[in-house]
């Protein structure tokens, strides 16, 4: 009977909805206790005693694989990103490296439009003011008048475009990789140079991948480049920027405000600077918040945990009718 780790925190919730998938492949369940995710020493614990996992953000760096092989025989993401998993080295050890790509494109993409009406609209801020007395009118902005800078636009860049396409905003993008033409030019973008587009844009949503390309691409350097009015939005990787940087920029005025779904630190410090500041709003890691969604990962991170087990799951649609929900 093979055992699976599964350390997902957004799978633990339902796992007795799910044991009965697990029962039916034969499946036995080694569940730790996870907040977040699960460091190297975490992992480690349980080292040598799984087949397979089924794990959120957990950091499996090449010496965790290590220890945990031989019989660690797939690590099955739950979600899209897999930067903190050295797949290189676990396929090159034989180790099946699954996840589901274009997961949350949909929620995530509604984040960041939900994230610039927020600023552009002031809704945030009047709301406070009402509340403790203050009747106040509060300048916004029509999105018509404000230009979008998207830094990654792959899928949900891509997304986050055609969304601000419908307010009539201008849009800039900026990726290490050619755009096709026709996207580019059915959507109005303007592919430009980071500079150009961190100098222009007013809203500055991160959407690239966590890789040594993007790693702290907003940081001290790049935020001189930033208009005084400019809003940050980052709802992709915690490490795309440098945070003690970006606090540094909103306290001084040189960044106008930020929107931080995720961070470099994750839950965010209880001393962090940017839980006292006005002009932040801040949220737990959940923009791909969508029942939906979420159940369609379920599933798909079951599959590819099957598959790396080399376990015959042709059945598996069946109990995907049977069992899924979307409530």
């Amino acid at each position: 009977m093979p055992t699976v780790l599964l350390s997902a925190p957004y799978m633990l919730p339902f796992v007795e909805r799910f044991k009965v998938v697990f029962d039916h492949y034969g499946i036995d369940l080694l569940i730790p206790d996870v907040h977040e995710r699960m460091e190297e020493a975490h992992i480690l614990e349980y080292a040598g005693q799984f087949d397979g996992t089924i794990c959120g953000d957990d950091r499996y760096s090449e010496a965790v694989i290590r220890q945990c092989l031989p019989r660690l025989k797939v690590i099955s993401k739950w979600g899209t990103g897999i930067d903190s998993i050295n797949k290189i080295f676990a396929e090159s050890v034989g180790i099946m490296v699954g996840n589901t790509p274009n997961a949350f494109t949909l929620p995530v993409s509604d984040s960041v439009m939900g994230y610039v009406l927020a600023f552009a609209r002031r809704q945030p801020w009047m709301d406070r003011a009402i509340r403790s007395g203050v009747w106040e009118k509060i300048p916004g902005r029509s999105l018509s008048e404000c230009t979008l800078g998207v830094i990654g636009v792959g899928n949900i860049g891509k997304a986050v475009i055609r969304r601000a396409k419908g307010f009539g905003m201008r849009m800039l993008g900026n990726d290490i990789i050619p755009i096709a033409s026709d996207f580019i030019i059915e959507n109005r973008v303007e592919m430009v140079g980071l500079e150009e587009l961190l100098a222009q844009a007013d809203f500055i949503s991160l959407n690239c991948d966590l890789n040594p390309s993007s790693f702290h691409i907003i940081n001290a350097h790049t935020l001189e480049w930033v208009t005084s009015h400019a809003v940050l939005i980052n709802t992709a990787r915690g490490a795309l920027v440098d945070e003690p940087a970006l606090v540094t920029a909103l306290q001084s005025g040189q960044l106008n405000g930020a929107a931080l779904d995720v961070f470099e630190v994750e839950p965010l410090p209880p001393d962090s600077p940017l839980r006292e500041m006005e002009n932040v709003m801040l949220a737990s890691h959940n923009s791909n918040s969508s029942p939906s969604a979420w159940e369609r990962v379920h599933w798909n991170t079951i599959r590819n945990l099957l598959q790396g087990l080399h376990i015959e799951h042709a059945d598996l649609e069946d109990l995907q009718r049977k069992y899924a929900r979307f409530d």
